[in-house]
């Protein structure tokens, strides 16, 4: 049977320049290491808790470190209703655009919407803010200091 190609494909000296080929790819790629699996997203989740016998809310954690990407779940726990507001002092301006861009249904500057019953989520995803300490705090009990922090880091 005659083959359309010039030289064959199978056999012969191409075939051997094919696996000298591939031996070299497979000694570079040992080389690398082992295969790592591509870091996937973060789930964090952050409790909003208030002890009306205390007089007492807190975020838990109150310090959640993070990456651009991973994913933060508010979850009303008790005393609602809560918020998560990030504190504006000391933000540039791009920092300021990347947050409000990424609170979903925000009510204000830097707010989310209030989340009125226990069991509520509220799901931010953290955008590409640089390297830093973002804080955070809840409108309703700012009076009891209620506050936590975002803790960014590369």
């Amino acid at each position: 049977m005659r083959s359309s190609h010039p030289r064959p494909i199978y056999g012969g000296a191409w075939s051997r320049a094919k696996a000298c080929a591939a031996a070299s790819f497979a000694a570079a790629l040992a080389l690398l290491g082992p295969a790592r699996p591509v870091g996937a997203q973060a789930v964090h989740v952050v409790r909003l808790e208030f002890d009306t016998d205390d007089g007492i809310g807190r975020f838990v954690p109150a310090r959640v470190t993070v990456r651009p990407g991973d994913v933060v779940r508010f979850r009303v726990v008790s005393g609602a209703p809560h918020s998560v507001s990030f504190e504006a002092a000391g933000l540039s301006a791009a920092a300021r655009d990347l947050l409000n861009a990424a609170l979903p249904g925000r009510t204000a500057d830097l707010t989310s919407p209030v989340l009125g019953r226990n069991g509520m989520e509220y799901r931010l995803v953290v955008p590409a803010l640089p390297p830093g300490h973002y804080d955070f705090f809840c409108i309703p009990h700012r009076a009891y200091d209620m506050r936590g922090e975002l803790i960014v880091v590369r």
